[in-house]
């Protein structure tokens, strides 16, 4: 491709699916919670059928970088990968397995990574071993929004492989650098008027995972210490302020882009890592993080590029996180790596036109409660705890309606369609971890 897309990659964490203005959701207290991404959503294309690879966070992010079905990696059998001595050492992305910013990187982009990694932990595994020229940011799957503190009291904010000290509130440091990284990137090379290499730039944010902390929280940081899951804390109004200190910056972001006259070729994305925690809306979904019922893994999906998608646009493609990769690669003229061939498809059609659909058929499992899905067309067989359910989604996508009784034949085909990739992935490990956040001695049932 003779000019190839700037790629800017924002990934929420723990969002639920109708967290955002655009898909539903209700104002706050202080008013709308989303301005920024519900534009970015008029301006572009929103995808009322996306979903993420995984219910929790890191399962997905093997996904996102790899392309490929997170099963096929040790590390994503963690739900979700933890920070102990044991896990650091020897659970994460292999180095040389290839990756989007690998790829991209080794075609003449520049990359960066600002926000969480969550792809297992120095000296073995790290951003800058995978791909990235810049990293600032989080290696762990949470931590505190002001300490920067992770769940074993340890400090986790590194610029590089370097722990920096820096007390900014996280969501707004993960802005302002990624609006000094365009900036930077958008300077011309040496000796000519044009701004030089494409880059690619994941944005991941923490928020608005827990704790649940506002900008104004410092003092309640101090207070937490490492006891950052928060269990006794949040409400609803202060999980939409987070949000909004997201989409803040990442009015910001857009904003820079504009600035540097980058806007018209950049393809900017934002999703979630899986579906909503304890404060979310999800409606009308049910469930959600740890939970393959839609709640869990239907979540966001917002894609802007003026130089490829209509404005105003909406698709109800079906597709996963893995997808991104794969349509990321396209759009530049990239290949993937013949050896590691991708499980993502080219969402590329369909950004050209909303119109424009295809079969996907898509599937997951997960350890936790021996879940399993598979979603085909309008239907999803379902494993809950050896419970086996299959719903109609275009007529019941809220899944109250089980139809595993009255139509046993789809069942029993949809059933053996999901033995039958499982087949082909690898096992579940015996020494796989489950940790789930919050029980029911915490609180209720949803």
């Amino acid at each position: 491709m003779t000019n190839p897309p700037n790629i800017v990659f924002i990934v929420a964490d723990d969002l639920g699916f109708a967290d955002l203005g655009c898909y539903g959701g209700r104002d706050a207290a202080f008013g709308a919670v989303s301005p920024n991404l519900d534009r970015m959503a008029r301006d572009g294309m929103r995808f009322t059928q996306g979903y993420a690879n995984s219910s929790v966070c890191s399962p997905t992010r093997f996904a996102l970088i790899t392309g490929r079905w997170q099963y096929r990696l040790r590390g994503a059998a963690e739900e979700p990968m933890r920070s102990d001595p044991l896990t650091r050492q020897t659970l994460g992305l292999p180095p040389d397995h290839p990756t989007l910013p690998s790829l991209l990187r080794a075609a003449g982009y520049r990359t960066a990574l600002i926000g969480k990694w969550h792809l297992g932990f120095l000296p073995h595994f790290g951003p800058l071993k995978s791909g990235y020229e810049h990293f600032l940011g989080a290696m762990a799957g949470g931590l505190d929004y002001f300490t920067h503190l992770d769940s074993r009291g340890q400090h986790d904010l590194w610029d590089g492989e370097s722990l920096l000290d820096d007390d900014s509130y996280l969501t707004d440091l993960f802005s302002r650098r990624a609006v000094q990284w365009i900036e930077h990137a958008a300077q011309p090379a040496q000796g000519h008027s044009t701004p030089g290499k494409p880059f690619l730039l994941s944005l991941h944010y923490t928020a608005p995972h827990w704790p649940w902390e506002t900008r104004e929280d410092r003092a309640l940081a101090q207070s937490l210490g490492g006891q950052i899951y928060h269990m006794d804390g949040g409400n609803i109004e202060t999980y939409r302020r987070m949000i909004h200190h997201m989409d803040e910056g990442i009015g910001q972001v857009m904003d820079a882009l504009r600035r540097a006259g980058l806007d018209d070729n950049t393809l900017v994305i934002f999703t979630s890592d899986n579906g909503g925690e304890r404060f979310s809306d999800n409606w009308p979904l049910v469930g959600g993080k740890m939970d393959l019922t839609e709640g869990g893994i239907r979540v966001p999906w917002i894609a802007r590029w003026p130089r490829m998608i209509q404005p105003g646009t909406q698709t109800a493609q079906h597709c996963l996180s893995m997808d991104w990769m794969a349509t990321i690669l396209d759009a530049a003229g990239v290949s993937a790596d013949p050896d590691y061939p991708l499980d993502g498809v080219s969402l590329l059609t369909v950004l050209r036109d909303a119109t424009h659909h295809f079969e996907r058929p898509m599937y997951w499992r997960m350890n936790h409660r021996s879940q399993r899905a598979y979603r085909s067309g309008d239907w999803k067989y379902l494993r809950v705890d050896d419970h086996d359910y299959l719903f109609n989604l275009a007529q019941d996508e809220r899944e109250r309606s089980n139809r595993a009784a009255r139509e046993p034949d789809r069942l029993r085909h949809m059933r053996q369609a999901w033995e039958d990739w499982n087949a082909d992935m690898p096992g579940i490990p015996s020494d796989a971890t489950i940790s789930p956040v919050y029980g029911l001695k915490d609180m209720p049932q949803r």
